[in-house]
């Protein structure tokens, strides 16, 4: 079977679909991979790449057609707008001449924001008569508003009109989450393509990361009650609440810490907090290697995943809240919805109210104030829950499954129309 992936984000930027497209590889899937020039998180294109022209490479056996775009840049909206149009303008327009020659069973989304990414995917499955699948992972035009990337109400509609047909123009839609159906079926208007596919996790091999300040970071996340954050430091993590909790903290006396490994859009408003208020509890280590989250995961006494108090996030399960249960540490979830309910479900750790810095505080203090073998019995949950629910493993053949399925409707389709 050969498969082409159409998302704006891929290796060596870090995104779930990076292992999910190897695995299909591994499954004997033919994966070719429409993708564009790195430049997530921080704005500005990787070393080795340039943002024009195009370029073929591979990666783990996976073929990457890259098409140029805008880079995003750094707390820009209207330069983030052109990273996604031109995106889009790129795969609507370059992409069918870089894959001309190519024929291809089935076409695959992979939708993180912006979900607009589906458009030319659209098109280049109609020309190569495929049957089209898009992984949704936000909300759109939800997520838009939330976030306050948008707040024009004509843009909004404008916006719905476009996932309006995106939707209604998929064979099958996958949602990370179960809560995602009711929305997306107000627009598609047909709840039968809507299945449940949610993100997994991946078991790397543990390596050791020869680096100096890795070291000295695992060291210090290790001497204290540590609570660390991974990722993206942008406008959906709600990091006002962190800064909050972490001030209440300090105040009291405790002994906990915030570690935000990461960066993005608030890293310099973070540092700039951290300066103001004095606050000696929250500790801004920038970006490091993926290879070297499994060791801050293990040495760290709890892992903190937290969203927005918006309704549409209510609605969403963090992609990294599987990563976090699979790493076997108890979870602190400062979510509503979705993310909050897994969490305690699983028995792998606690929640508090979305945007509530109190209640994020009360909640780091219970955590610390649990025994170690409480503690333990947490991350133990969160690793089988994770194994049992989110595994590379299961999911890549799920998607097989489904991409079975299309491939047969649509072979169906053709003979019916020839008869």
């Amino acid at each position: 079977m050969r498969v082409l992936v159409v998302s704006q984000y891929f290796w060596p930027e870090t995104f779930g679909i990076n292992a999910l497209a190897r695995s299909l590889q591994e499954r004997g899937i033919e994966v070719t991979v429409l993708t564009g020039k790195p430049n997530y998180p921080d704005g500005e294109v990787f070393p080795g790449h340039a943002a024009w022209g195009v370029a073929r490479e591979f990666h783990d056996g996976v073929e990457l057609v890259r098409l140029p775009l805008f880079p995003r840049g750094k707390r820009s909206s209207w330069r983030l707008a052109l990273n996604y149009l031109s995106f889009v303008a790129s795969g609507a327009a370059i992409g069918p001449w870089l894959l001309r020659s190519r024929k291809f069973d089935a076409v695959f989304v992979y939708a993180p924001s912006p979900l607009l990414q589906a458009l030319p995917a659209i098109w280049l499955a109609r020309l190569k008569r495929a049957p089209l699948a898009v992984w949704v992972q936000d909300l759109w035009p939800e997520s838009l508003s939330a976030t306050g990337f948008v707040r024009n109400s004509a843009a909004l509609g404008l916006v719905s009109r476009a996932v309006r047909f995106i939707y209604r123009h998929t064979d099958r839609i996958l949602v990370p989450s179960e809560a995602f159906r009711a929305p997306i079926e107000k627009l598609a208007g047909d709840a039968g393509r809507i299945h449940y596919y949610p993100n997994a996790w991946v078991e790397e091999p543990v390596a050791e990361v020869a680096d100096a300040a890795v070291d000295a970071l695992t060291s210090e996340i290790a001497a204290h009650f540590s609570v660390v954050f991974a990722g993206n430091l942008g406008t959906a993590q709600s990091l006002e609440t962190v800064v909050g909790a972490a001030e209440i903290l300090q105040h009291s006396g405790s002994n906990a810490r915030f570690y935000l490994v990461g960066s993005g859009s608030l890293s310099a408003w973070l540092a700039e907090q951290v300066r103001i208020k004095g606050l000696r509890n929250l500790v801004l280590p920038g970006r490091f290697p993926p290879a070297a989250m499994p060791g801050f995961y293990a040495a760290a006494s709890a892992l903190l995943v937290s969203l927005r108090d918006e309704p549409i996030f209510a609605y969403t399960i963090p992609s990294k809240l599987q990563g976090y249960l699979a790493a076997g540490r108890p979870v602190i979830a400062s979510l509503n919805g979705e993310g909050a309910r897994v969490v305690t479900q699983a028995g792998a750790g606690v929640s508090c109210a979305a945007g509530d810095a109190v209640a994020l505080a009360d909640a780091v203090q219970a955590m610390a104030d649990l025994s170690d073998e409480a503690r333990a019995q947490m991350g133990d949950n969160a690793r089988r829950h994770a194994a049992a629910h989110f595994s590379l493993d299961r999911l890549t053949t799920e998607l097989v499954q489904h991409f079975e399925e299309l491939v047969a409707a649509n072979a169906r389709q053709a003979r019916e129309r020839q008869r």
